[in-house]
């Protein structure tokens, strides 16, 4: 017999006024049809550092993950409000394609363009009316260095991205969403199709990012997330049921349904 957790009792930490926050969700709410997949979402996330999303299948990681760049409009209704640099960017009226330059996201299975490794970089920036050749040609180089794939890749920059093992396509995906310089950085369960090495390579990558850029991690693999993020949530049934730092999540869990799902007794 499953396990029945309360959800009366959550622990969500807030933060304190001098900590700047990248952005912040009130009162999130997703519905796919009847479906309530999101319930009350308060969860803010500080500038500069990896937040991992931790939970089983189905506990609205990813759906939460998705409405943070809209990515979920046409796909279910997102109520509530999320608030970046001030503006709630839920509101109708928000240039969705605005938002997405700031807030990038990189998918669970690595999906290069059809195109070389260098088309891959520059298709975006162009469409965004970037046209200088010198200044496409850094954006390039800068951004296959910020997801270190630069010297694996420097001297094949005009072969298929295609061609790249799995791990590079990854972190081509990454270098291409970075290439428009937001400043904040969704990932989708990155590594879940990627062997160990490759794994490793992305979140050292992921941990020199976090200089420059907030990260927002969705993984299944909890010593990932131990390794790679300060803050931790954990989902449930599409219930935040505890955000806490990551240090004091595995440490000392809070809750009951905490403590079983990292503990694997969960369910």
């Amino acid at each position: 017999m499953l396990k029945q957790y309360s959800f009366e009792k959550t622990a969500v930490q807030t933060f304190p006024d001098n900590v700047s926050l990248a952005m912040r969700t009130e009162n999130l709410q997703v519905f796919y049809g009847a479906n309530h997949a999101m319930h009350d979402a308060d969860l803010g996330f500080p500038k500069n550092q990896i937040t991992a999303l931790i939970g089983a299948s189905g506990s609205g990681k990813s759906t939460y993950l998705r409405s943070l760049n809209r990515m979920n409009d046409n796909i279910a209704t997102v109520t509530g409000k999320i608030w970046y640099h001030g503006v709630d960017i839920n509101e109708p009226n928000v240039n969705i394609y605005e938002i997405r330059r700031h807030i990038g996201m990189v998918f669970q299975r690595p999906n290069p363009f059809a195109k070389s490794i260098r088309e891959n970089i520059v298709y975006a920036l162009k469409a965004n009316g970037f046209k200088g050749k010198a200044e496409l040609e850094e954006r390039v180089e800068t951004s296959l260095k910020g997801a270190a794939l630069w010297d694996e890749v420097k001297d094949s920059l005009d072969k298929s991205a295609l061609a790249l093992s799995g791990g590079q396509q990854q972190r081509l995906c990454i270098a291409r969403s970075i290439a428009m310089e937001p400043d904040v950085l969704l990932l989708d369960e990155p590594c879940s199709a990627l062997d160990p090495i490759s794994t490793v390579k992305v979140e050292e990558t992921l941990l020199e990012l976090q200089k420059k850029y907030s990260i927002i991690i969705v993984t299944h693999n909890m010593q990932q997330a131990a390794r790679v993020s300060s803050q931790c949530a954990f989902f449930h049934l599409g219930h935040v049921m505890e955000y806490t730092p990551t240090a004091t999540m595995f440490s000392n869990p809070q809750i009951p349904a905490t403590q079983d799902y990292i503990s694997g007794s969960f369910g």
